[in-house]
């Protein structure tokens, strides 16, 4: 048997990286029980999707949409007029593909997809990355068959939807069952020795960047070892007496942030959905410092949902900048105690069956369709 699904998410990785993920997680799933798969993607030709979902091998729409302003102004008109289009798009698309179920993971680009799938009767299925929902998603959740989180505690904010589920975000499997011990000796460091992991993300992170290059070269952390993951667009400066300190290794990208994670003894990150999953699934010991500038500020709401839970600290990323970070990665190189009470706290709040959790709600949620 062939399942059909249209899948959409667009404008970010935090969008389309959950969307990829659950259309293998579905193959997967269905491949088990002996039956196929097909999908096909929506969304905007020149976002970020119309580059990565081609390329992860997938059947791709070009759909029109645009972003409706908070206030009214030409700019609502030009994406009315968008969302018409976009609509009627949608609806020949989804008249001929005639998919079981039409899944979202975000972005404005969804509205017209979900729209129509609405106005045909294919169930509505939409997976929320992040602690603060975004707005399409929160909109678009009014009369969905199914609501996926990846923070708990969403059940007022999706009230209008017919189920809500807690399902964790995906992540990839090389995240569980690292030990610190483990991942410190497959690094190579040796016993004894404090190791910090910064990171912020495929871009980079400039208010990381710039702390760790300056706690490199104070003489009181000449014994830690540092390793940086700048990214290729980092604004900050990097010279090379940074690159020649004997306690810093930078690197522009890491292929097994598992090692790192779960083998450093304090880690400086952003606050991604996906990062702070990471987190949980290697119980590392996190200073977490938001993205100031992200939507609704939601890396924030991230970081708070982990750290409420003891899981981690989170530090603004002015404190960052303005150097008031620097006492708390102090005292918690000191504090072990302090270090392995926040290890057990974030691995506690991983989700480890999330695969199982998205493919169990999917398929419940089409049963009910029958």
């Amino acid at each position: 048997m062939e399942h059909r699904f249209a899948i959409i998410g667009g404008g970010t990785s935090g969008h389309i990286n959950p969307a990829l993920a659950i259309a293998s997680i579905l193959d997967e799933g269905f491949s088990k029980k002996g039956d196929t798969c097909r999908f096909i993607f929506a969304g905007r030709k020149d976002g970020l999707e119309g580059e990565l979902v081609p390329k992860a091998g997938y059947e791709f729409v070009d759909i029109e949409a645009k972003p409706f302003p908070t206030r009214p102004s030409v700019k609502a008109v030009k994406a009315l007029k968008s969302l018409r289009k976009g609509r009627k798009q949608c609806l020949d698309f989804l008249k001929e593909y005639q998919p079981e179920g039409v899944i979202s993971t975000g972005g404005y680009v969804s509205a017209p997809l979900i729209s129509a799938a609405k106005g045909l009767g294919i169930p509505v299925m939409i997976h929320e990355a992040n602690a603060f929902p975004g707005r399409a998603n929160r909109v678009l959740s009014k009369g969905a068959e199914l609501v996926m989180t990846g923070f708990p505690d969403q059940e007022k904010v999706f009230s209008e939807a017919k189920s809500i589920v807690y399902t964790g975000n995906p992540v990839r499997k090389m995240m569980f069952g690292n030990t610190y011990e483990a991942s410190r000796a497959k690094l190579g460091i040796p016993e004894g020795r404090k190791m910090v992991f910064a990171m912020g993300g495929s871009l980079g992170a400039a208010t990381i960047t710039g702390f760790i290059l300056s706690c490199a070269a104070m003489p009181e952390f000449a014994d830690v070892h540092f390793v940086l993951s700048c990214g290729k667009k980092n604004a900050v400066n990097i010279t090379d007496e940074d690159r020649s300190r004997p306690n810093l290794e930078i690197m522009e990208y890491i292929t097994e942030p598992n090692l790192y994670l779960s083998g450093s003894d304090v880690c400086i990150l952003r606050a991604g959905a996906v990062t702070c999953a990471e987190i949980t699934a290697t119980g590392a010991c996190a200073i977490m410092v938001p993205y100031p500038y992200a939507a609704h500020d939601h890396q924030t709401y991230n970081a708070r949902s982990i750290a409420e839970r003891g899981g981690g600290i989170v530090i603004s990323d002015e404190d960052c900048a303005s150097g008031k970070i620097l006492p708390v990665l102090t005292e918690l190189l000191e504090n072990e105690e302090k270090r392995q009470e926040i290890r057990k706290c974030a691995a506690e709040q991983a989700v480890t069956d999330t695969d199982e959790r998205i493919f169990r709600a999917i398929t419940d949620a089409l049963a009910k369709q029958d």
